[in-house]
């Protein structure tokens, strides 16, 4: 149920006439049209005739919070969402929010970005209105250094919407990348604030390919990058989405804060497309090995000369693989 009185006074009913709106509302008819010209701005369908009144059909087709908020579950539903049609960055906005005290769950979500950010400094393609760019404020009671581990909590959330959106399986590339088809669908950037032992706050960024077509991309990401639209030869409800992956998100995290990353190990291990694979981890010295997992803490466990070592930090390459992506 929209949050938008005129909205949830024309949703699902069919023919409403301007009088009883007004009557509802406790407004005047010419309050009411103009409301519905403000909805008609915002991308609503609605239709107005003579004798009959207004009839609302077609959403709008932007991630506004009103409906946003009609597929998110009763616990969900009233927390803070800050829409913008365009922004340089979800995050640079949520991390801004979350300053000047920002309740944990507060959601920004953008249309198009114009300098998303990926991990370790890179962009991140932002097109307008056909993907997904939101960040998360959270306030985890957990020391700064585990705070990593965040993104794993993340990735699981997406690739199981994914996975529940389109008939594909979705996975995961360690650390903060999801693939199908060996191709990058999604990834996560995690950043926070903290003090020597102690998180002031941690936001999580989420950008998720949804109907970006092959030329939203620039040629060098074409073979490399992929939407669920393209993979799956249909297009995404995006509001559904969305909702769809801050309930698994929102869910994820409470596992994590009772039971820490333990008890999400089997799942994000069950999503992990590395396991078994001949990986290049660049760090200080290099590491060349094969995968044989995560364990506890989230770290890639690599066997490496008859030895197996954790990696907690680094880009992983899938050795021979011409798609695969370094994260």
């Amino acid at each position: 149920m929209s949050t938008d009185p005129l909205l949830a006074a024309l949703e699902g009913q069919g023919w409403q006439s301007g009088v009883a709106i007004a009557e509802r509302l406790g407004v005047s008819r010419a309050a009411v049209w103009k409301r519905i010209e403000r909805l008609r701005e915002r991308g609503y369908g609605i239709e107005a005739a003579a004798g009959r009144g207004y009839r609302l059909v077609r959403s709008s087709d932007r991630l506004l919070p009103d409906e946003l908020r009609r597929h998110l579950g009763p616990a969900l539903r009233d927390r803070e969402i800050v829409h913008r049609d365009s922004i340089d960055s979800t995050n640079r906005l949520a991390a801004e929010l979350a300053r000047a005290g920002a309740a944990a769950g507060t959601v920004v979500i953008a249309e198009q970005q114009t300098a998303g950010r990926g991990r370790l400094g890179r962009s991140w393609v932002s097109p307008a209105r056909v993907n997904l760019y939101c960040s998360v404020v959270l306030r985890p009671a957990i020391p700064p250094l585990e705070v990593p581990r965040l993104t794993l909590v993340a990735g699981i959330a997406v690739a199981e919407a994914i996975r529940a959106t389109v008939p594909l399986a979705a996975q995961i590339k360690w650390p903060n990348d999801v693939l199908l088809d060996g191709r990058k669908v999604a990834g996560v950037l995690t950043e926070l604030e903290a003090e020597a032992d102690r998180v002031r706050f941690v936001i999580v960024g989420i950008g998720v390919n949804l109907n970006a077509a092959q030329t939203d991309f620039p040629p060098e990401l074409q073979r490399k990058a992929t939407s669920l639209g393209l993979a799956s030869g249909a297009p995404v409800d995006r509001a559904a989405f969305t909702g769809r992956l801050l309930t698994a998100l929102d869910a994820a995290y409470e596992t994590f804060l009772r039971g820490g990353f333990a008890a999400l190990r089997h799942r994000y291990e069950e999503l992990h497309c590395l396991v078994g694979r001949a990986v290049t981890v660049d760090g200080k010295p290099p590491l060349s090995g094969t995968v044989r997992g995560i364990d506890d803490a989230g770290a890639l466990l690599v066997e490496s000369a008859g030895a197996v070592q954790r990696v907690v930090a680094g880009e992983v390459t899938l050795r021979g693989a011409y798609r695969a992506l370094r994260t």
